[in-house]
């Protein structure tokens, strides 16, 4: 009796190795799933930057003007909604740059949305591109 009650059960130092074990492979995959977190977002966003700023030229090529907003996008049939900034997970956040002044000295185009950062406060691996 007293081996069948010894054999129902696992020891402490059987759980505190498994729990080493367990440890060790957390510390080892953690970091590397949120890396690919990251990089998954940053990819993310560069997509969607290249789809938005596209659409910022179709209609300036379409109107002869930048739009104002980017609702103006939407309720023009630009784009299907306002994107959503990956980094941030909110699509108010979008950081949106006015036209740049000419250099021949003529006022910068009509409307206010040339081109869009991310309104996210973090630095990525490569976020002054986009």
């Amino acid at each position: 009796m007293v081996n069948a009650m010894r054999r129902r059960g696992f020891t402490l130092i059987e759980l505190m190795v498994v729990m080493a074990i367990v440890a060790t492979l957390l510390t080892i995959a953690a970091p590397r799933y949120f890396e690919h977190l990251d990089r998954a977002r940053e990819a993310t966003l560069r997509q969607t930057l290249v789809v938005t700023r596209d659409a910022i030229d179709r209609f300036h090529a379409d109107h002869d003007r930048y739009p104002r907003s980017l609702d103006e996008l939407v309720e023009r049939r630009y784009l299907r909604r306002v994107p959503v900034d990956p980094i941030t997970e909110r699509s108010d956040t979008w950081v949106l740059l006015p036209p740049p002044a000419r250099a021949d000295g003529t006022p910068p185009a009509e409307g206010s949305v040339w081109d869009l950062r991310s309104g996210a406060v973090v630095e990525g691996r490569d976020f002054e591109q986009w």
